[in-house]
This record gives structure tokens, C-alpha cells and sequence, in this order.
């Protein structure tokens, strides 16, 4: 590769896999379970860490190798791992880096399975966590902060509600108080904010969604300080949450188109925010650079475009969301995001159900929130039917809602 400074987006192309004996343009899948020795002495080596290399696809592999380095180049991290979901990498991140007696900060606002580790799965072993709403202040996060904290985690935006973190006043707080800052990037993708550059230690992805961007296949990351990576690789290692070669080819080939399609996801999503924010059949819209919401600033400080989700509230609450999305037609009713169809889904019963309705009101998810996953058609026909399915769902004057 050429000796000059590329731009990441490039980076995210020309990063390959090492070109084999075949002279191969395209990366091939390395479908296997293990890899041959050269001798005895490179075996020991390699097992020792003394000399870098592949050894057995639970650790790594050629095709997990080339995303992760394609990963971290996008974000400016050191280095990273795959792992076999997003999930897998946020508790293996957590499991790696957190013992019995740690504690935790975490913004209140959180997608539910996140929420579920920290506190039903961590307290198991004595791990605490306490919750800030993202959009605080410094002092009421580092009023959060105990002598037992050890790390703080964010998603911003946040799942469902789009609450944004201030990543520099994190950045700088976790600096001062010797903190690890652990950044959820998975709605904004390194394409549209890059947590690194803020000061955040480790970023974490679930592949899945607009790195897949397709819906087909399960993946997770996380990329960032090579020390604390290294710890959460050997923690992969021994535990097994490894991605397979053939999803991490998958996934590593749309990287290669993510820069264009996050232009795309935003431009539609910031059109469709616009005309719902005036809609007789729509309450409240949300999106981090439309004007109205209430971090529009500092969305424009930390984020190069807003995004492919939109949430919309809709009148007549519970009883109308669920009649709407019984009426959409062109888009997609399913539990993914980041796809290029447009999905909707009403995160009250299937992403955040199992929270109390005290807990979802307190981060904002009320009966008639709609979030709405942009996705690349053209963005005329997702209005469209958008607004058939809000006019077929309408309720009737006087019913209760």
C-alpha cells in the first residue's frame, strides 16, 4: 500500500487480507478451524506471544483480522477484536475489564439488553452499576463516580431515544479521574462520530446493524487502546465468543460501502424528520440535527450527520402505534435496524419491554413512540407510507387512547 496519508474512508477499502498464491483481487474466505505450523519452533512462539500470527480461528482469523483492522482505522483506535454479536461485545468488554467489587456508571438510557448486564447479569458477581441520564452535566456524573468506579458506559445516541452524551466532557472527566470511557458508536458508526478522538478508551460496535447494512448477518466489535483490547482478546480467547470467518467476510466487504450509505441514511432520515415535525397525526419527533431537538448543538459539535433513525410519538398512543404498524405496506416491521429497508418498530413491547413503564417513561419511551430505521429507498415512498399507514391507523375522535 502506498507509503502516503490516506483518509480512512480508503483505508476502510484498501485494507486487505495478506493476497495469497492465487494473486486473488478480491479477499477470499478462510474457511477453516486452525492453520499449520512451520515448524515446531514457530508453534511454541506463537503460542508464547512472541511472534504474531494465526493459530486457531476461535482466536482469530484472516477474514476477522482484515474488518477489525478495517474497523479500527475508521475509528483511530490501536487495534480491536471481533466478536460473534454486539452483544457479545459489550459483555465481553464488561466480563474482560470489571471484578467483584468494580463498579460502574452507565447512561440511563440504554438499549434493554444492555441494561439487562448491568443489572441482572454483573451484580451476580458483585459488579455494581449506577445511572446517569446522558444528557447531564459533568457534576452530576462525577457525582455518580465512587472509589470503586472503574469504567463509565455510554450509548450516544442512545436506543431508542437519540439522547446524546457530550463525548469531550466525558473524555475529559474520565482523564481526571483515571477512568476507562467505553463509547456504544453503533447508531452513528464511525463514519458520522468517532469516540476515540474525544478521549473514549474502547468503542464498541454491533456489526449487525449499519456495518452489515443488509440484515443479514450477526457480528460485534470493539476497537480502542491496544492495552485494554489485549486484555478483552485474552478474556475471547478462553470464553469463545469468536465471529466466524464467513460473517466477518461479509461484514468486512460492507465496510467498504459504509461512507456512502451513512450519506444516504441521513439525508433520507433528516428529510422524513422534517415533514413529520409539523404532522397532524404526530406528536413529537426526534432526530439529533433537526432543530428541535434538544442537543441539536452539540449533535453538530460530535457528528458529521445525524443518522438513519428517526423516533416519531404518535397520537393516540399505545392503541394507534400498534394499529400503525399493522398498516405499513413498503416498509418492514421486524427487530432489526440499519438495513437498507426502512424498518419501524415500537420499542414499549419488544426492545425495552421488559423494564418497568416507570423506568421506560424515565427515558423517555412512552406508549406511542415509533423508532424508525431509515432506510435507502427513495425517500418519497417512505413518506408515503409512512403517512397511508398514519391515515389508515388514525383513531377515531372520542376513543379513548
Amino acid at each position: 500500500m502506498t507509503s502516503r496519508s490516506l483518509h480512512p474512508e480508503t483505508l476502510a477499502i484498501r485494507i486487505q487480507a495478506g493476497r495469497s498464491a492465487a494473486r486473488e483481487h478480491a479477499v477470499p474466505l478462510f474457511l477453516t478451524s486452525s492453520f499449520v505450523f512451520d515448524d515446531a519452533e514457530q508453534a511454541r512462539a506463537l503460542f508464547a506471544d512472541e511472534e504474531t500470527g494465526n493459530v486457531y480461528s476461535r482466536y482469530t482469523n484472516p477474514n476477522v483480522q482484515e474488518l477489525v483492522e478495517r474497523l479500527a482505522a475508521l475509528e483511530g483506535a490501536e487495534d480491536g477484536v471481533g466478536m460473534a454479536s454486539g452483544m457479545a461485545a459489550v459483555f465481553g468488554t464488561l466480563a474482560a475489564l470489571l471484578s467483584t467489587g468494580d463498579h460502574v456508571v452507565a447512561s440511563r438510557a440504554l438499549f434493554g439488553a444492555n441494561l439487562q448486564i448491568l443489572t441482572k447479569v454483573l451484580p451476580r458477581w458483585g459488579i455494581e452499576s449506577s445511572f446517569v441520564d446522558a444528557s447531564a452535566g459533568v457534576e452530576e456524573w462525577e457525582a455518580a463516580i465512587r472509589p470503586d468506579t472503574r469504567l463509565l458506559f455510554v450509548e450516544t445516541p442512545s436506543n431508542p431515544g437519540l439522547e446524546l452524551a457530550d463525548l469531550t466532557m466525558l473524555g475529559e472527566l474520565c482523564r481526571r479521574r483515571g477512568l476507562l470511557l467505553v463509547i456504544d458508536n453503533c447508531f452513528a458508526t464511525p463514519v458520522l462520530q468517532q469516540p476515540i478522538r474525544f478521549g473514549a478508551t474502547l468503542v464498541i460496535h454491533s456489526a449487525t446493524k449499519f456495518i452489515d447494512g443488509q440484515g443479514r448477518t450477526l457480528g460485534g466489535a470493539v476497537v480502542g487502546n491496544a492495552d485494554e483490547v489485549a486484555r478483552i482478546k485474552t478474556f475471547a480467547r478462553q470464553t469463545g465468543p469468536a465471529l466466524s470467518p464467513f460473517n466477518a467476510w461479509i461484514l468486512s466487504r460492507s465496510l467498504e460501502t459504509l461512507a456512502i450509505r451513512m450519506e444516504r441514511h441521513s439525508s433520507n432520515a433528516l428529510a422524513i424528520a422534517r415533514h413529520f415535525s409539523s404532522h397532524e397525526h404526530v406528536s413529537a419527533v426526534r432526530y439529533p440535527l433537526l432543530e428541535s431537538h434538544p442537543q441539536y448543538e452539540l449533535a453538530v459539535r460530535q457528528m458529521s450527520a445525524g443518522g438513519g433513525i428517526v423516533v416519531l410519538e404518535v397520537n393516540g398512543g399505545l392503541a394507534r402505534a400498534r394499529s400503525f404498524l399493522d398498516k405499513v405496506e413498503l416498509v418492514s416491521h421486524t427487530a432489526n435496524l440499519g438495513d437498507t429497508r426502512t424498518i419501524v418498530s415500537h420499542p414499549a413491547s419488544t426492545t425495552h419491554a421488559k423494564l418497568t413503564e416507570e423506568e421506560r417513561l424515565r427515558v423517555g419511551i412512552v406508549p406511542g413512540m415509533i423508532r424508525i430505521s431509515v432506510g435507502l429507498e427513495h425517500v418519497g415512498d417512505i413518506i408515503d407510507d409512512l403517512e397511508q399507514a398514519l391515515d389508515q391507523s388514525a383513531v377515531p375522535r372520542g376513543s379513548p387512547s
